[in-house]
């Protein structure tokens, strides 16, 4: 794994375009919705709303623009979105842990994972992390499989744009 990566709270006031860009560097995603693209302004909804919500944080999956020098800064390359305590006490539900396509396969999202899996298991005092994955998302179920996340066989069907998708619940018992 060559790509070191960090996790970061995105604020709305410095990182709208920021993640505005990722959304726009991941087609492949808003393909599957039939959408073009991302809309225009998808982040600065998603920030919003997360700041609007008790419990719900996006963090920046951020690497260094020059590894050898940490002074040149760092440059946005994912998000994850995912709050706690819902929906019951003990659990985190994750939205979404999305990397620009550039980066995709080369193990930044297990990376995400596994630093924020035991910060949720030792600092926020979560047991359990649960997600819904779009039964046509085959990549992103493979993936939440692969991380150790178990198909509950729960669904639901919600409206996204105007079109109905089925959510594959999936969760993971999380240990300190």
């Amino acid at each position: 794994m060559s790509t070191i990566i960090s996790l970061i709270p995105l604020d709305a006031a410095y990182h709208t375009a920021a993640l505005q860009g990722i959304y726009a560097a991941t087609p492949s995603y808003w393909g599957l919705y039939h959408q073009p693209g991302s809309p225009s302004d998808q982040a600065a909804k998603d920030l919003a709303a997360a700041g609007a919500t008790p419990g719900r944080f996006l963090l920046g999956i951020v690497k260094r623009i020059d590894t050898a020098n940490p002074a040149a800064g760092a440059e946005l390359i994912g998000v994850v979105d995912f709050r706690l305590q819902w929906p019951a006490a003990d659990t985190a539900y994750v939205g979404m842990l999305m990397v620009a396509e550039p980066y995709q396969r080369l193990g930044i999202g297990t990376q995400a994972w596994s630093l924020l899996k035991p910060w949720l298991a030792s600092t926020a005092h979560i047991t359990k992390a649960r997600i819904g994955v779009e039964q046509f998302n085959i990549a992103g179920l493979k993936f939440w499989q692969h991380q150790g996340f178990s198909v509950t066989g729960e669904s639901d069907r919600m409206m996204v744009s105007d079109r109905f998708v089925r959510l594959l619940y999936l969760e993971q018992e999380l240990v300190v």
